[in-house]
């Protein structure tokens, strides 16, 4: 089953439920798993490259160019 992803415009503000939201370049599709913790000094994230969901986005936008 692909990944679903939300289209967001450039610089548009977007909510998050602090673990495990994904964000795919447009461009190039490299997906990124994000992680984000809310601590005293602020709020602290951290990022993982989501190779199986990089692979499944690029697919599919290849079969979009042609």
């Amino acid at each position: 089953m692909a990944d679903k992803f939300e289209v967001q415009e450039e610089g548009e503000w977007a909510t998050t439920t602090r673990r495990g939201n994904k964000i795919a370049c447009c461009d190039c599709g490299l997906v990124h798993r994000i992680d984000f913790k809310i601590k005293n000094r602020g709020i602290l994230y951290r990022t993982f490259r989501d190779n199986r969901s990089t692979g499944q986005v690029r697919r599919h936008m290849k079969k979009k160019r042609v």
